[in-house]
Parts: C-alpha cells; sequence; structure tokens
C-alpha cells in the first residue's frame, strides 16, 4: 500500500507500511518552511533570529557543498578572517580561559558538569553549546543560564552589521549558521567578562571553527563512536584523528577510556605536538576515599563524563592556583596504562555539589505528568542509544507500578543525517513498545511562527520519506520478532518485573502498532490523549483517527492506567517535544 505525498503534507500522515520497494508520489520538492525575506534590523528577538536563519545552507547547496568540499584547513582559515572582520583576533580569545571539549558521546554532558563545578566556586562562566533545544540563544550561556533574548538581539546586530561593512569582493559577506554563531559567542563572552568559557566542539576537532582557539587551559576528550561519517571518516580511528586534533602544544588534555585503536591514535595526536595527554581514571577511584558522588543527570554513562569534568575543572582551578585546589592531597597511580593516568583525589564539596545539581535539558530527563511519564534522551549513535537502552529500562524498574491496570510503552523516534536508522531502532527492541511513532522535528506542520524551530538544510519531502522509512524497519524487526516466543516472560535484570505489556499477544501483522505523523505536536496529542495536565491541545481531527492503529490504540492509551513514552534518536526531535510539554522555555 503506498500513500500519495498530498496525505503526507496533511495536517496528518497515518500510514500503514507501504509496500516493499513502494515509495510516496507527487509534487517538486520544496524547503520545510518558506526561507523569510531579509529583513530591516529591529531590535525584535524572533527578527535576529530570522534572519540568522537565513545564514542556515539549504538544502540543495548543503548537498552541493558535500560533492565538493574544498580543503577543510582553508575553511579554518576562512574563521580565522571572519573573526578578524568582526572586529576580533585569535589572540583575543586566549583572555576566554577556555576549555575546550571533543568527543562522540557525551560532550555537552561534561561540559554541563565541568561548567557547574566551577560556577560552584563563584566564578563567572560562559558556555557554548551546540544544538540548542528550543531557543537558539540556549547555545550561548552566561552562568548556566541562557542569555536573554535583548542580549541576543543586542549581539546579533552588532556582529552582523560589523561584518556587513566589512565585506569587498574577495570574501563571502557572512559565515554559516555556526560560524556565526561561534563568533557571537566569542564577543558575548569577552564583552561579559566571563572568568572562563566552556567552549564545546561542534563536529569534528580539528576544522570545526571552535578550533581557532590557540591557547585553551585544558581540552577533554568524551567517548568516542561513529558519527558525522561523511564528514569525519567511516572508522573510529579516523574519528579519532579528527578530535584529538584540538590538542596544543604544552596544553594538558584528558580523555575517557577508549578502544584501543583510537586511543592509541590520540595518543600518537597529543606525542606529535607535546600535548600532555592523561587518562582519567573512574568515578570510583575518586570515590573512594569519601561518600559516593551522586550526579544530577541519570544513566550509567554519565559517570564516565562526570570522572572527565572533575578532571578539566581540577586541572583548570590547578592553573588558575585556587587555594581550595592547593589543600588537595592529589596520588597519581602507577598502573601500567596505554597513557599515564591523571591524579586522583578527594572531589571538594564545590566539586560535589556541581555534579548533583548539573542540569541539561534532554539527556536522560524525566517528566512525570499524571499516567504520562516521559524519558527524554536525545541519543543518535549506536553507543549512545546502547546507553539510553539500558537508562530506560532501569528508569522503568524503578518506577512505581500500579496495583492494577494495563501499562502501555511507547516509542517516539526519529534520526537524521547520515545515521543508520535500522541499527538505531534495532536496539530499542528490547524495550518491547507497544506502539512505535515516528514523525519529523517538527513541533508543528508550519513553523514559520516561530524562527528557532525552522530548518531549511533538508527539504519536507526528504523527512516526511525518511519517517516512511522508519517505519519500514521497524515493520521488519516485527516481522522477525513475530517468529520468536513473545509469551515468554523475560524480566528487565534477574529478578525484575515482567515487561509491561498490553496483554501477551502473538504473531501481529507486518505494521499494526506503528504510526507516522507529519509533525511532533499531533505526535503529542495521539499519545496524550489528552491526560498531560501540562499538554492541552484541541482534539485531533476526526480524520487523524481513521486509520485503525490510530483509532484503536487511542482506546487503549486512554484506559492505560501509566504509559510510559520513551523519545530518542534526536536531540531536535528531543527538543521539539520540551517545546511542548515545557511551555516555560519557550517564554
Amino acid at each position: 500500500m503506498w500513500w500519495a505525498r498530498s496525505h503526507l503534507r496533511a495536517a496528518l500522515s497515518l500510514a500503514a507500511v507501504p509496500a516493499r520497494g513502494a515509495t510516496p508520489e507527487g509534487a517538486a520538492r520544496r524547503e520545510l518552511s518558506a526561507r523569510p525575506a531579509p529583513q530591516e534590523p529591529g531590535m525584535e528577538y524572533q527578527d535576529a533570529v530570522r534572519m540568522l536563519n537565513t545564514l542556515q545552507t539549504n538544502a540543495s547547496y548543503l548537498e552541493q557543498v558535500k560533492r565538493e568540499r574544498g580543503d577543510p584547513q582553508t575553511q579554518l582559515e576562512a574563521m580565522e578572517v571572519y573573526l578578524a572582520r568582526s572586529g576580533l583576533q585569535v589572540e583575543d580569545l586566549d583572555q576566554l580561559n577556555i576549555i575546550h571539549v571533543t568527543g562522540t558521546k557525551g560532550k555537552g554532558s561534561t561540559c554541563a558538569f565541568t561548567e557547574h563545578i566551577l560556577r560552584n566556586y563563584g566564578l563567572k562562566t560562559g558556555f557554548f553549546s551546540s544544538p540548542h533545544l528550543v531557543q537558539v540563544r540556549e547555545r550561548i550561556r552566561i552562568n548556566g543560564q541562557p542569555i536573554s533574548p535583548e542580549l541576543f538581539t543586542k549581539h546579533f546586530w552588532h556582529l552582523y552589521h560589523q561584518l556587513e561593512k566589512t565585506k569587498d569582493g574577495s570574501c563571502v559577506s557572512m559565515p554559516a549558521y555556526f560560524r556565526f554563531l561561534t563568533l557571537m559567542a566569542f564577543h558575548v563572552f569577552l564583552q561579559e567578562k566571563v572568568d572562563l568559557a566552556v567552549v564545546e566542539v561542534g563536529i569534528g576537532g580539528a576544522y570545526d571553527c571552535t578550533n581557532i582557539i590557540r591557547k585553551p587551559v585544558v581540552c577533554g576528550v568524551s567517548s568516542l563512536g561513529i558519527d558525522h561519517t561523511s564528514l569525519l571518516g567511516d572508522t573510529v580511528e579516523k574519528i579519532a584523528w579528527q578530535k584529538g586534533g584540538i590538542f596544543k602544544h604544552g596544553v594538558p588534555a584528558f580523555t575517557v577510556l577508549q578502544p584501543e585503536g583510537p586511543l592509541a591514535v590520540l595518543r600518537d595526536r597529543a606525542q606529535q605536538i607535546s600535548c600532555p595527554l592523561y587518562l582519567c581514571p573512574p568515578l570510583e577511584a575518586l570515590e573512594e576515599r569519601g561518600r559516593p558522588l551522586t550526579l544530577g543527570l541519570e544513566g550509567e554513562h554519565q559517570r564516565s563524563n562526570a570522572a572527565l569534568a572533575l578532571q578539566l575543572a581540577h586541572c583548570w582551578l590547578q592553573w588558575r592556583d585556587h587555594q581550595d585546589v592547593r589543600k588537595l592531597k592529589v596520588s597519581r597511580p602507577s598502573v601500567p596504562w596505554p597513557l599515564p593516568l591523571a591524579p586522583v583525589f578527594q572531589p571538594t564539596s564545590h566539586m560535589r555539589h556541581g555534579l548533583r545539581d548539573t542540569e541539561w535539558p534532554g539527556r536522560t530527563q524525566v517528566l512525570r505528568r499524571g499516567p504520562l511519564t516521559w524519558y527524554l534522551d536525545g541519543a543518535h549513535t549506536t553507543s549512545s542509544v546502547q546507553a539510553c537502552v539500558r537508562w530506560f529500562r532501569q528508569a522503568l524498574q524503578r518506577s512505581e507500578r500500579p496495583s492494577r491496570g494495563p501499562e502501555v510503552r511507547v516509542l517516539l523516534f526519529n534520526s537524521t543525517g547520515d545515521r543508520d536508522p535500522a541499527a538505531l531502532l534495532k536496539l530499542l527492541q528490547p524495550c518491547q513498545f507497544d506502539y512505535a511513532v515516528f514523525c519529523p522535528n517538527l513541533t508543528e506542520v508550519a513553523s514559520t511562527d516561530n524562527a528557532d524551530q525552522q530548518n531549511f538544510t533538508v527539504t519536507l519531502d526528504q523527512v516526511l520519506l525518511r519517517c516512511l522509512e522508519h517505519q519500514q524497519h521497524w515493520s521488519c524487526l516485527d516481522e522477525e520478532q513475530a517468529g520468536r516466543d513473545l509469551w515468554r516472560p523475560s524480566s528487565l535484570e534477574p529478578g525484575g518485573p515482567a515487561p509491561l505489556r498490553l496483554a501477551p499477544r502473538g504473531p501481529r501483522p507486518c505494521s499494526s502498532s506503528s504510526l507516522v505523523f507529519s509533525c511532533i505536536s499531533h505526535a503529542l496529542q495521539w499519545i496524550s490523549q489528552g491526560r498531560d495536565p501540562v499538554f492541552q491541545l484541541p482534539s485531533l481531527p476526526r480524520g487523524l483517527l481513521a486509520h485503525p492503529t490510530a483509532s484503536n490504540g487511542a482506546s487503549v492509551l486512554r484506559e492505560a492506567t501509566a504509559i510510559h513514552v520513551l523519545v530518542t534518536g534526536s536531540l531536535h526531535l528531543v527538543g521539539g517535544v520540551l517545546k511542548l510539554l515545557e511551555p516555560s522555555l519557550s517564554q
């Protein structure tokens, strides 16, 4: 069965899986939303964001750039030219006392832990990260808080006019979206006179535009894995080479335990430029001398990020000759490792409280709303999805189970870029979802009213077809599962509760429990069925429940005692969900 593209562009597409090989047909490709015409500079935040969005690379041009990618080193040199045109020199960035962090998984969480630890010492912190979840100003933070709309607007137009004023025929007048925000972050941090800036790499490291930083205080590399293969390479070793590109001569760097191959690459990169590289001991080594450490972010994998953050913060404080660190008793284990081990010390109370109080939305985040529990994690690589599954299953074990009544599990999923959705979905199968829901990273069918959610790097056709592909992958996995014994109770862990299922069931028809929606809002409306006390929107249009799975599922969801919803596969998807579930984030 195939669905015409006109159906996909309607308010909702609830599609049975198309016959294999069949694809929707229809009209010409178009962008997700009309590119706004340049406006005269105003002082409204949304005007600034709309103008910023014109710097996004449109989908067709992005494909051309991938085919004709130039010398990456030249692109980095171009970033230095933009910096100079903006009124800064590379040497000016030395004043920011930067902590530079890269990695495949956990680099954002590591940065969040590090920033909160150092803020606990009374230091004024800057924090640059990506992507944003709800509003673009989240990418630039002062003392842990996104800069205000007024401050964002002021700095945006100042930088925009400066670059316009300095353009000439030999260069492109404006840098691309991420480069512009990187420049803007540097200007904000310098003008706000922060004591330090925690800077998260965008993609890779060696040729990332943040790597114009010349003299960071310390560098960090979180866990490595496969991601952005079209840009960074198709092996972990090639990716490690890119990540190690942020190392600087004489600047200490820390990494967590990695597989042997990529760890050797990092070691060689560090030795080539005389960068002292240390391996972080596990968090348990720092807990031996005191109480166990409590982390504000859930999930066993966050312990690795916290261990790296402690070393980065400790190194920065040591460089600053902070009295709190001077008193610490430090030991360096003599156990043979492929790298020198970072110091073992007892975390100070400031460090403990920093780890405990860290918040980083969209990463192992839980929202409990009446009968609904939302589990939000922007995992989008195989290893991070594995960690997400472990966290989700453990969270289910800890949750209070109602004395009676059915419980339902729902997966809300999307993936983007060059990631392998089939591999990610296969990892999610053990969670035994009752329904799998797929939708693009669009909060509404038309997102033109909210500039923060606009995206010109893909077309509407592309994202909707990808959702149907996700559904097809899920269907194939369902067919494989149908031949297995679904009646056999399998605990989450030895001695744990049986999986939460509506009822034992045998083989199911293809796609009997999967749906495709054209936007996040419609997906959440169907999942919540008006039972989330915060997310209250008008009922779904009658036609959207015409599909049997939608109408039958709606009845089940309305009667369920508990509904557990895992949202994963994309940070942009998680951001769109948070925008709707937590309206305060948009204010």
